[in-house]
């Protein structure tokens, strides 16, 4: 198990899944291996533990002892819920993130997904490089106090592992990107989440002042709810709409001078240190950690990023109405401004934690 986190576990030996078949005459002998077949009883069997329970629909869930849960979707590697105790009483779970069906069957749009796009000369906007379905290739259980769930995928010369874990006041997701070309490659990343709020109302952020920031779009991705010319779009003005709308215009730098970002209206922005500044010997970087408010349900959560560069954060403002009652924002860690290079037989490595004490 590659842990990026808190809990020391065991390094386990992985467990590779492969089907074989064999038929025989009085002979000769031969054998075949055809190509795996996947099945929730065979992911149960080899990685079946307390707390991690595998199902028909591609999902594994995760419970910790304290109730607090988390789905993800194996395949793509997307996480459709987290739902921590958040109260003492009985029923006192809460989602966190919000989602929407997709367009396909089985297909969610939301959550909390990671973005990892290759950036070429030919190509400044980046192309994702996964080309492959996600594999889980490990798990690992603490007294299911602590749960891990490792998925790996090969993606040309790149070599992805994507680890999800699960805690009782906390989750986090991290991935490991390791080079097995001879040449370097330039990666844009984020692992971002879509978080639900009970209203417009007193959505907040607190901690990025003192902290640089521009209009800029998201990385684009499957589960995106705004498009990246969506979320840069400016929110009509109303008759009785008294405040400034948010400059749209990529490149031009702010600092954020407020205790809490209000994120009533619609904004889309990069909060970091202007790719000018970087060549610098000192520079201001962005907060490590920053953590949402919602005043409506009264909840918080701090997100801490590890790896990346920068922290992503937009808000729909009225355009969350498309999408049904529940407000949300887009937020967390990115390397978006600046790609990472990652050299031939090395390795780059990101995270993302969501933690709590609401109790």
């Amino acid at each position: 198990m590659a842990s990026l986190l808190s809990f020391p576990l065991p390094n386990l030996k992985l467990n590779i899944i492969k089907a074989s078949s064999s038929t025989s005459t009085p002979t000769t002998t031969t054998t075949t291996t055809p190509t795996p077949q996947i099945t929730t009883q065979t992911l149960d069997e080899k990685f079946g533990r307390k707390g991690i329970k595998f199902m028909d629909s591609g999902l594994v869930e995760m419970t910790v002892r304290n109730g607090s849960s988390l789905s993800l979707q194996i395949s793509n590697g997307h996480i459709t819920s987290y739902k921590p105790k958040v109260y003492w009483k009985d029923d006192g779970f809460e989602e966190v993130l919000y989602t929407v069906p997709g367009e396909l069957e089985d297909t969610m749009k939301g959550g909390i997904g990671l973005v990892l796009n290759e950036v070429t000369e030919l190509n400044t906007k980046g192309s994702s490089v996964f080309t492959s379905d996600w594999v889980v290739t490990d798990v690992d259980a603490d007294s299911i106090d602590a749960l891990q769930v490792e998925l790996n995928c090969t993606c040309g010369n790149l070599d992805i592992t994507y680890i999800v874990s699960l805690y009782p006041l906390s989750m986090a997701t991290a991935v490991i990107v390791k080079n097995n070309g001879k040449k370097a490659v330039n990666l844009t990343s984020a692992i971002l989440s879509y978080i639900k709020f009970k209203g417009r109302g007193g959505t907040a952020i607190k901690g990025y002042r003192g902290c640089s920031y521009c209009s800029h779009p998201p990385l684009s991705s499957p589960f995106e709810l705004l498009s990246p010319a969506e979320a840069m779009k400016p929110e009509p003005q109303g008759w009785f709409s008294f405040s400034e709308p948010e400059n749209n215009k990529p490149g031009l730098w702010t600092v954020e001078n407020n205790l809490y970002t209000v994120l009533h209206n619609k904004l889309s922005r990069v909060y970091a240190a202007p790719p000018v500044e970087r060549a610098k010997r000192i520079y201001n970087t962005p907060p490590s950690k920053y953590e949402t408010i919602d005043k409506g349900k009264g909840l918080g959560f701090r997100f801490i990023r590890m790896g990346y560069d920068d922290i992503y954060i937009s808000s729909p403002g009225s355009l969350s109405q498309k999408f049904g009652n529940d407000y949300f924002i887009c937020t967390g860690p990115a390397s978006m401004l600046m790609p990472v290079v990652v050299n031939p037989g090395e390795d780059w490595r990101g995270a993302l934690v969501i933690e709590h004490d609401n109790l």
